[in-house]
């Protein structure tokens, strides 16, 4: 087990940003795969490539993103916005429980270097982060490195996605419909603790899948993670066994 390894509180060292460039490595192509078809979900959705482009740079938000593109009402009014910031929020929530698992590492840095560090966070850095904290690690540049090397990439792939929107006009032509099925998929791999710790992500997905079949609109999101919450929420760590370390 790595979790009793004295964990050093973080520091800035250069020779941090490779390793974390390298550990990223193989997110990079989904990232480039993903990033496209939002910029030609977003050309097929009539917004000019500037508007693509500040969204990139500015929100950084991945999946919500898409959501809030795919959702984007023909006329924004005070009640479509505020569906629009609902969606987005339940799906970003991850964020917040991910920066706080930062916060032992992060967390004896000044606020300007450490809250900073946060607006990098993505799913496959983050987990690349922990493992490499899990390990001992404690270099700030291992996690800002690669986190930089992503939000560079993400903000480039929409340009040619955008301008190959027409020949992407049907994702099941090259498969694009199944990068984010298999990135969350993928997600999941190293996350697994067990039968007993996935029963919330059955609980939520049964749920999604079934307000998906009943309900139109994006109401399928937030109660497959609300759902999911509850049910970590409700169910209790089994207790010690005598005999062996809690």
């Amino acid at each position: 087990m790595t979790s009793h390894i004295p964990k050093a509180p973080a520091y800035w060292a250069r020779d941090g940003i490779l390793p974390g460039v390298i550990a990223i490595g193989p997110l990079l192509p989904g990232t480039l795969a993903f990033g496209m078809a939002f910029g030609a979900l977003c050309a097929q959705k009539h917004f000019t490539l500037a508007e693509v482009e500040v969204m990139m740079i500015s929100v950084y938000g991945g999946l919500s993103q898409f959501v809030a593109v795919q959702a984007w009402p023909d006329r924004l009014t005070p009640s479509s916005i505020a569906a629009l910031a609902l969606l987005t929020t339940t799906v970003n929530i991850r964020f917040v429980l991910m920066t706080a698992t930062m916060q032992p590492w992060f967390g004896n840095l000044p606020p300007w270097q450490a809250y900073s560090s946060m607006l990098l966070v993505t799913d496959g850095g983050w987990l690349a982060a922990m493992r490499y904290r899990e390990h001992g690690g404690a270099n700030a540049w291992f996690y800002v490195g690669g986190g930089l090397v992503l939000y560079a990439l993400w903000v480039v792939a929409a340009i040619p996605g955008f301008l190959l929107a027409e020949q992407l006009a049907d994702p099941k032509k090259y498969g694009v419909d199944l990068v984010m099925p298999a990135f969350f998929a993928a997600m999941l791999v190293p996350a697994w603790k067990g039968p007993r710790k996935a029963l919330p992500w059955a609980v939520s997905g049964a749920v999604a899948v079934a307000v998906h079949a009943l309900v139109p609109g994006w109401w399928f999101i937030i109660a497959g993670a609300l759902s999911g919450a509850i049910s970590a929420g409700l169910m209790d760590d089994p207790p010690p066994r005598h005999g062996h370390p809690a």
